[in-house]
């Protein structure tokens, strides 16, 4: 038999459910903040990570599990599952890996789908962080989400216009943020819809700089996915290749390679003088007879590189690149000059990369890198995930932290 206490705080638990599911975690606190019981401090749980206190959270969560451990194993998966949500937010990749991964396993024996689907998005996330875009578009197809809730609809969604938008899937990606739109627009929940509208943002600015026959413009991902599919010579300074059709000439470890592609693109199909390719190559402002002689080598690399797609000719002052089978050329350069918005350019084709990698790929210092990287990570544009010689940098995700799930708290019966 149910006392009067009893029911105050089945009561209290309902509520501070409604308020963590609608992203309202001063709401959710002011009926769970003095309660200790389990349930109680799973919800000040979430409602310390939607505040953004991450430790304070897993804390919770930590303590909640145990206690739930003793009676109620589907409320423990439950925890176990926003404490890798956590983790993730934490770019705590390993740890996020193994509380997922238990989870998963937990609350689908205990039978709880729509838990097990919100851990399974995270696990999918948590692959995007590791950049291995492939597998998350093969673990995200195996996911069925036409029936679920429409915050878990967003999100899904979310995570698909992210893997298309690092793939260069321009039409797939306003296809997903519209969906998530859609659906995080019948949530309810204001964050969900801000971070669906910042996707949408930045699938509408510019993501590179195009150049033709020297003429330089600002481009959309749409126009980009146009060119690389219309069969031109693509020198692409961004993602580190050249590639004509289907056939990608990968020039990552070859910087200065790449830096000559680049100057004989830009002016393709006029000629790149001798000058203008020591000064992008070699950074050298005068001509001498050594770096005459170290030019004529560096052309003979790239033209054995590019034979299957490019030829290069010699002329009296420099030389010329043209496309094997007749294609226009054009040059994809990163949105801005300067060595952040090259090495952002890199990190945005979905990779995790070491500073060492990155330095080596934009033929930079790894000192002027970690400079960049600073600038980058202190902009919210970058982040990093693993420690000391594991550590790798990503691009940050647009929509980043902003799931509102964290915790499907299912109200107790009255």
């Amino acid at each position: 038999m149910k006392t009067g206490s009893d029911r105050d705080d089945h009561r209290a638990m309902r509520a501070a459910a409604r308020a963590l599911a609608v992203f309202d975690p001063l709401e959710a606190l002011r009926h769970v903040a003095l309660k200790s019981g389990p349930a109680a401090l799973a919800m000040r749980g979430v409602a310390m990570a939607q505040l953004g206190e991450l430790k304070l959270a897993r804390q919770l969560l930590g303590r909640a599990a145990r206690a739930f451990a003793r009676s109620d194993a589907a409320a423990a998966a439950r925890c176990l599952g926003a404490q890798g949500e956590v983790a993730l937010a934490e770019r705590d990749l390993s740890a996020a890996g193994r509380a997922l991964d238990a989870a998963a396993l937990a609350l689908a024996a205990n039978g709880d789908r729509v838990n097990a689907l919100f851990v399974e998005l995270q696990r999918v996330r948590r692959l995007l962080l590791l950049g291995d875009v492939g597998k998350a578009k093969v673990a995200l197809a195996l996911l069925d989400v036409r029936r679920a809730a429409p915050p878990l609809r967003a999100v899904a969604a979310l995570i698909e216009g992210e893997i298309a938008l690092r793939t260069l899937h321009a039409r797939e990606a306003a296809g997903a943020i519209e969906r998530a739109r859609i659906a995080a627009r019948q949530a309810g929940i204001a964050s969900l819809v801000a971070a669906v509208d910042r996707v949408r943002a930045e699938l509408e600015a510019p993501v590179a700089r195009l150049v033709r026959t020297g003429v330089e413009r600002p481009v959309v991902l749409d126009e980009v996915e146009r060119l690389v599919r219309s069969g031109d010579l693509v020198v692409d300074a961004c993602r580190r290749r050249v590639r004509a059709g289907t056939v990608v000439v990968d020039l990552v470890s070859r910087p200065v390679l790449l830096a000559l592609a680049v100057a004989l693109g830009s002016r393709a199909p006029a000629e790149a003088t001798r000058h203008e390719l020591m000064l992008h190559a070699f950074g050298a402002r005068r001509v001498t007879e050594s770096l005459r002689a170290r030019l004529r080598v560096e052309i003979g690399r790239l033209r054995a590189v590019l034979s299957a797609v490019a030829h290069i000719e010699a002329t009296s002052r420099g030389y010329a690149l043209g496309a094997r089978r007749g294609e226009g050329v054009a040059v994809l350069l990163p949105p801005h000059p300067g060595e952040e918005s090259a090495v952002l350019a890199l990190l945005r084709a979905g990779e995790s990369w070491s500073t060492s990698a990155i330095a080596a790929a934009v033929g930079s210092s790894q000192r002027a890198v970690q400079r960049a990287l600073a600038a980058l990570y202190a902009g919210d544009r970058v982040e990093s995930v693993g420690r000391g010689r594991s550590r790798r940098w990503v691009a940050r995700a647009p929509h980043g932290f902003a799931t509102t799930l964290l915790l499907v708290t299912r109200a107790p019966a009255s």
